[in-house]
């Protein structure tokens, strides 16, 4: 479970305070596939930060399965999004000079796991990603829809409970982006919690539950058919 309560994201640019969340209230239940969606500088890019454990709210708690990750130390909050939390970025953010393989297995390196279980559960998710073929190409030998994948794989082989994708169709067409949201989705029915921020009414309009946001703030919170 998410739970966001009176959350504030502040930045300081010179001398003006930008207030990129305002008093934002949130509920994600384990399981529940939500798209984050609103124009650019509405504050959803921000809200997934904070929910990724990327960023620390200014004021307002984010409790995570009950505890409150406002209170947690770095080194606390790391071993948490390490352990619960997944992520796919518009940009990829794959290591060039690493294969498809390589790139999936670094979490399991830093996380310590053993070479053998390492190379166990590659090859099991390329094998589900369709790349099984391309296990020892680099991203610059790979499409974008492809690279994507490999993101995906890169994701979830630490079997988190969240998935939050950033844009993930944003560098795609439409045919790589639909096959990539269709992974998604798939994850999501497997009991995963998806949360996918995107300003495309096409990509949001997919998820269950629709949470609209404008000038920081959440305006609108739907469940059901677009």
């Amino acid at each position: 479970m998410i739970e966001l309560l009176g959350l504030e994201r502040v930045y300081r640019m010179g001398d003006e305070a930008v207030h990129a969340l305002r008093q934002v209230e949130l509920r994600i239940a384990d399981g529940e596939y939500v798209a984050i969606m609103g124009p650019s500088g509405s504050g959803k890019s921000t809200l997934l930060h904070v929910v990724g454990l990327l960023d620390r709210p200014t004021a307002g708690r984010y409790l995570l399965d009950g505890v409150d990750t406002t209170t947690l130390s770095e080194p606390q909050r790391a071993r948490l999004r390490r352990e619960r939390i997944g992520f796919v970025f518009q940009a990829f953010h794959l290591i060039p000079r690493m294969t498809a393989a390589e790139n999936i297995e670094v979490p399991m390196i830093l996380a310590g796991i053993a070479p053998r279980e390492r190379r166990r559960r590659v090859a099991e998710i390329l094998e589900r990603l369709g790349l099984a073929d391309r296990a020892g190409h680099r991203p610059d030998q790979l499409s974008g829809g492809q690279r994507q994948r490999v993101a995906i794989g890169r994701a979830v082989v630490m079997h988190p409970g969240i998935l939050l994708a950033d844009e993930p169709t944003g560098n795609l067409d439409h045919q790589a982006g639909g096959q990539v949201m269709a992974l998604l989705e798939a994850l999501n029915t497997e009991g995963i919690t998806l949360v996918v921020v995107t300003h495309d009414p096409a990509v949001g309009g997919r998820a269950r539950r629709r949470v609209e946001m404008f000038d920081g703030r959440i305006v609108v919170d739907h469940t059901g058919p677009a």
